[in-house]
């Protein structure tokens, strides 16, 4: 028999979704997929020479529990020059990606009914990572008017006794929403109030549009720095996603523990990413600003074909690589006969029959919606959204 809490999580939807678009390329189909939560880019070139030279070098031993000291330094270094935060090494925790990172958090916070707070739409492994540590996810409906952001009075609405932390995604994935200063201000202000910890998700910080702004809430005063962890990585930034580092700042204390709960559960980062992951914050940057001008190109074109798309309305990014888009429409119509009932059944239709993956938004706390990544070429998303739109032009 499974344990209690095996039994309660469930798949992640976007790697599921993302299996069955590659199933089915493997067996020759012709699919499209705009589910990847990845860049399309290949890891820039200077990063892959430090990782064949680390091999080479013979660095593929153990390595402190959480992390090589120069990559913790890194770190510090980049949160000084980007954020306007000062960190020391000992409050760094490197992990095996940013999901283990989050792991690590929660595992060293929560005890038995300790309840997080999770503006919706979230990332879909927030509520599955708090139940395998034993807390409560507690979700937060958020507007469209206020671009699916958390306001200062529904937080206030949903703390409790037993809240001890809140979840802050910006710029967010699946909505690509950032939070501005004002919006971080009030937030900070209620949870030193409230003795609430902040978990900032800021993985897509460097991934930003137009005049979009990324601030870390950790950044508006020593009382809000001491009580929120940050949680980042390589992967997105610099497209080292199969590299798995993510990485942590955080009080002493917490520090500390989450090392101590790594030290047994990994007991370290990958030796040779971490080597990577130095280039790679040390190194020039220019290749973060090619593939954020990239993806920006994109985000336009999709914004401006879906516009016109019949059923379908979206918000405009700010950050990350993804549209969220309202499906709902379709819902109450019938592709080919067949009833589309629900954003799950959509997805499985336009998989079936225009060889389109999407990631449905059930998953991310917003049933009517889909998550479309540009993360993939030009002429896939071209190709991909004329196929959206003539199975939607079929429902009737």
């Amino acid at each position: 028999m499974l344990s209690r809490k095996a039994m309660q999580i469930t798949p992640s939807p976007t790697l599921s979704i993302d299996a069955k678009a590659k199933q089915l390329k493997s067996e020759g189909k012709d699919v499209i997929g705009f589910g990847a939560g990845e860049p399309d880019f290949d890891t820039p070139v200077h990063i892959k020479e430090a990782a064949i030279d680390a091999i080479n070098r013979g660095f593929t031993k153990y390595t402190p529990a959480s992390g090589i000291p120069e990559l913790k330094e890194a770190i510090c270094a980049k949160f000084s020059r980007d954020n306007g935060l000062i960190y020391q090494p000992q409050q760094i925790v490197i992990s095996n990606g940013a999901k283990h990172s989050l792991d690590n958090v929660f595992s060293a916070l929560l005890n038995q009914g300790d309840e997080v707070i999770i503006p919706a739409p979230y990332w879909v492994s927030y509520p599955e990572l708090i139940k395998l540590n034993e807390g409560i996810p507690v979700v937060v409906e958020t507007k469209k008017e206020h671009n699916y952001k958390l306001r200062g009075a529904k937080l206030e609405k949903a703390l409790s006794p037993r809240t001890k932390a809140l979840i802050l995604n910006s710029p967010s994935n699946p909505t690509g929403q950032i939070y501005t200063r004002e919006e971080l201000e009030e937030i900070a202000s209620i949870a030193v109030k409230n003795n609430v910890f902040i978990i900032s998700d800021e993985v897509y910080e460097k991934l930003i549009y137009g005049r979009s702004e990324h601030i870390s809430i950790a950044s508006l005063g020593e009382e809000i720095k001491k009580l929120t962890i940050i949680v980042n990585g390589a992967s997105k930034t610099y497209a080292m996603t199969g590299w798995r580092i993510g990485y942590t700042a955080s009080g002493l204390e917490i520090a500390k523990a989450m090392a101590d709960i790594q030290s047994h559960n990994a007991s370290n980062p990958n030796s040779i990413a971490q080597k990577a992951a130095y280039a790679a914050l040390t190194g020039s940057q220019d290749c973060v600003e090619e593939m954020r001008r990239t993806f920006e190109k994109r985000r336009d074109y999709m914004i401006e074909y879906i516009s016109n798309m019949p059923y379908l309305t979206c918000i405009e990014p700010q950050g990350a690589f993804y549209l969220f888009v309202n499906m709902g429409e379709t819902f109450s119509r019938k592709f080919r006969g067949i009833p589309v009932e629900n954003g799950d059944r959509l997805a499985e239709l336009l998989l079936e029959h225009y060889r389109v993956a999407l990631v449905p938004g059930r998953g991310f706390g917003a049933p009517e919606y889909a998550r479309l990544s540009y993360a993939t070429s030009m002429d896939n998303i071209r190709a991909g959204l004329e196929r959206l739109e003539s199975f939607l032009k079929e429902l009737n």
